[in-house]
């Protein structure tokens, strides 16, 4: 199977997800969601893979399932809700953050196998966690709010707030979280490269995203 098909599956399979967590759970499900996918993303983006012909990382698909269930927050229940499930993502990448670096602390066993790659992972996390603790709690209240002004402005056109909303959000979130978890660590010009795809891939995976909204808007959830 090659990259490309593999990775339109794998976004099609997060958003089907995301959406049996709402019809199951209702808004818990999806305020759930935006917790620990906030999580899941920074893990996979220390992989990277070639899409394309281009470097990308991985997570975008799982950090743009976070715009989409804030804009689903957003829609059916209002901007306070929203943002409310943004700041509990934020608190979820935080505290698990600060969970992991105290496992590091303690001195493993002899015949322990599992440290050395926690260590990897999680040491290098910790700039991650930062770039995107920062990108993740500034760029989704702008998303929030821009989807709210254009909800208000233009309460028909969905697909309108959904995709401006998506263009300076995650403009927004791509520029901080390269810049402050990769700057330095790679060279320029491959640093430009993963930024540009990064939100390359973000936003198509966001148009993607988009029968999505509307299918979850007609979703009667079995408890909310």
């Amino acid at each position: 199977m090659s990259t490309e098909l593999l990775g339109l599956l794998f976004a099609l399979a997060n958003f089907s997800f995301l959406l049996l967590f709402y019809k199951l759970f209702g808004k818990t499900g999806i305020i759930a969601w935006i917790g620990f996918a906030a999580i899941l993303a920074n893990l996979q983006v220390l992989k990277t893979i070639e899409l394309f012909g281009f470097i990308v990382t991985m997570g975008n698909v799982m950090y743009a399932t976070t715009f989409l269930a804030t804009d689903l927050l957003n829609e059916k229940y209002g901007k306070a809700l929203a943002k409310k499930a943004v700041w509990l993502g934020f608190s979820t990448l935080l505290v698990s953050t600060i969970i992991m670096q105290f496992v590091l602390l303690f001195p493993p066993h002899g015949e322990d196998l599992a440290h050395p790659h926690l260590a990897f992972i999680f040491d290098f996390a910790l700039r991650v966690a930062l770039g995107s603790l920062t990108a993740f709690i500034i760029s989704n209240h702008i998303n929030i709010y821009i989807f709210a002004f254009f909800k208000k402005l233009l309460p028909k056109m969905l697909w309108l707030r959904n995709i401006v909303s998506s263009i300076f959000g995650q403009a927004l979130d791509t520029l901080i979280f390269c810049a402050i978890a990769f700057l330095g660590v790679y060279s320029m010009g491959i640093w430009f490269e993963i930024a540009l795809t990064t939100y390359l891939m973000k936003f198509i995976v966001s148009l993607l995203a988009m029968p999505f909204i509307y299918w979850a808007r007609s979703i009667k959830p079995l408890q909310d």
